[in-house]
């Protein structure tokens, strides 16, 4: 049986405007966000997939999801492991060939640039990158050498 994973990818140089290592939460938050991009993108830009939102009585959102059971967001959500794996890169230009990479392969991906306003000095840097859920065989082929975070 195959199984699905996503991957978080971290720049391991990113530093604040005072030079130092930025908060470890901020690091969190960016991959938590390339993490849902990553599965929300899915949505709008694969066929298969479809959602329908309405507005519900009481202003609430109901949305509906079409999920086909071969893909491996299927795999991913109903496997009841959300596996997700962090990896780390030295440079912004790591980060944009991973997910250059993984955006030639078709696989599901996101990048994040941070706004810059807490860390950064209001400079948009890029910080996180995610694959997936996709195949293992699939990510790993582009993620196998890179080193855990």
């Amino acid at each position: 049986m195959r199984k699905s994973k996503q991957v978080i990818i971290v720049r391991k140089d990113l530093r604040n405007t005072k030079g130092e290592k930025i908060r470890t939460g901020k690091i969190v938050s960016q991959g938590c966000h390339s993490a849902v991009k990553a599965i929300f993108d899915q949505f709008s830009s694969t066929p298969n997939f479809k959602y329908i939102t309405s507005k519900g009585k009481e202003g609430e959102i109901i949305m509906t999801l079409h999920i086909p059971g071969e893909s491996a967001l299927n795999s991913w959500l109903t496997d009841d492991m959300f596996t997700k794996i962090t990896v780390a890169v030295n440079s912004e230009a790591e980060l944009l060939e991973v997910y250059n990479k993984a955006k030639e392969k078709g696989l599901p991906c996101s990048l994040i640039t941070d706004a810059g306003l807490t860390e950064f000095g209001g400079v948009p840097t890029l910080t996180t990158a995610c694959i997936g859920p996709a195949w293992d065989d699939e990510v790993d082929e582009i993620t196998k050498k890179l080193q855990l975070l």
